[in-house]
């Protein structure tokens, strides 16, 4: 999409989501962003809970740090403070980039970090746009808490269908004292008070588990997520059933494990094609990292080394490299339904693939990715389905 103006109370800044799109009507920033910008330069709020004005300028450099914010709008508005962002998305940390460009700001003054980095030692002001699951808010909390003093500001935001009693609850057990505001634009805030003391308990990410039997190569094997990751605590049934499907593939082949997740499909491949050399691709760095240690904890890495990237889809792959693409593609960008997603793995598939070279996909069946690949690709087989899912083969011809 083009860039969409957002007035924020230090000026209107011009955003748009990473990579840019004009078919793409999602805005770059919402009522929820807008809402804590407002409370954090003063703006007073119906349930009478004073929060401000906070001055983002008494932080330390470095200290005002910016966690989850979805394409940088949050970042943006207050470069003018040197603040400090802490994203798991590379589409984020992206769109950031962008959107401070298109504004006039040197990128080089906002520090950018991942969830993988260690953060600031020390957080004066800390903002928080909530995930979509508690296991990321919970494991940057942890991360964060030894950063935390009882004088920084802490305040959180996310739409009302994403602030629960258990989000507000992992607030207060990590932090300190927590309650939510009021709802405004079907979104709310979260203040919290930090009391500087030890953690409760240790923070229990990553996570590791045995997978079921009856899924192939990967039965009973050991696989390791990192918060974040979806389907982190158990097999997610799609997966499940792509496993039970994979191609019979042998010789020196090079497979992508395409929005790799904890890896699992991955591994399967290397584990079922000895000579086969796998590429796992995710735009999440937790999600790259679990795949990296699922890898290692079940094939010799050493003497099979495998390439782990964080990127966009397949962009940052030389065009027709790849013999074998298996992708199990999400349909949500945040709380939005959208195919922009699969699409583009889809198109980039096809340009990695060497000729002859074939993508698998599973999805649920009402997804009807089949028509997608018939227009990339101009044919698409059904290797397997239930009445669920089905898995299907395109061809780079």
């Amino acid at each position: 999409m083009l860039s969409t103006p957002f007035s924020t109370p230090w000026g209107e800044v011009d955003l748009t989501r990473f990579p840019e799109d004009p078919r793409d009507a999602l805005r770059a920033w919402d009522a929820a962003d807008a809402y804590l910008l407002r409370r954090l330069a003063g703006e007073p709020g119906p349930e009478g809970t004073p929060v401000g004005p906070v001055d983002p300028a008494a932080a330390a450099p470095g200290a005002l740090v910016v966690v989850g914010d979805r394409w940088g709008a949050l970042t943006t508005a207050l470069a003018a403070y040197r603040p400090t962002q802490i994203t798991d998305s590379y589409l984020a940390r992206e769109a950031t980039r962008a959107n401070l460009a298109r504004n006039g700001v040197d990128p080089e003054t906002v520090r950018l970090l991942t969830t993988r980095d260690e953060p600031p030692a020390r957080v004066d002001v800390l903002l928080v746009r909530v995930p979509k699951g508690l296991a990321l808010l919970e494991d940057q909390l942890h991360r964060l808490a030894p950063s935390v003093h009882t004088g920084t500001v802490v305040l959180g935001t996310g739409m009302t269908t994403e602030i629960h009693t258990s989000t507000l609850a992992l607030f207060e057990r990590i932090l300190g004292p927590t309650r939510t505001s009021l709802a405004e634009k079907k979104a709310r805030l979260i203040f919290c008070t930090p009391e500087g003391r030890p953690a409760a308990a240790a923070n229990p990410w990553p996570h590791t588990y045995a997978l079921p039997d009856g899924i192939g190569v990967m039965s009973g094997r050991r696989v390791v997520n990192h918060a974040g990751v979806f389907c982190a605590e158990r097999l997610d049934v799609g997966t499940r059933f792509l496993l039970g499907h994979l191609p019979e593939r042998r010789g020196p082949e090079h497979v992508v494990d395409l929005g790799c997740g904890n890896g699992v499909v991955g591994t399967a491949a290397a584990l079922a094609n000895p000579d086969a050399h796998v590429t796992f691709v995710d735009e999440s760095f937790q999600a790259v990292a679990s795949a990296e240690e699922t890898y290692r904890a079940n094939v010799d890495a050493d003497a099979r080394p495998a390439a782990f990237t964080v990127g966009d889809g397949l962009a940052s792959l030389p065009g027709a490299s790849a013999d074998l693409v298996l992708n199990n593609p999400p349909f949500h960008s945040h709380r939005a339904t959208t195919d922009s997603i699969a699409w583009r793995m889809f198109t980039g598939s096809r340009a990695a693939l060497r000729r002859g070279g074939e993508l698998w996909v599973v999805g649920n069946r009402h997804l009807g990715y089949h028509v997608k690949l018939k227009r990339i690709f101009g044919n698409c087989e059904v290797a397997a389905s239930d009445r669920k899912f089905v898995v299907l083969r395109a061809t780079r011809r």
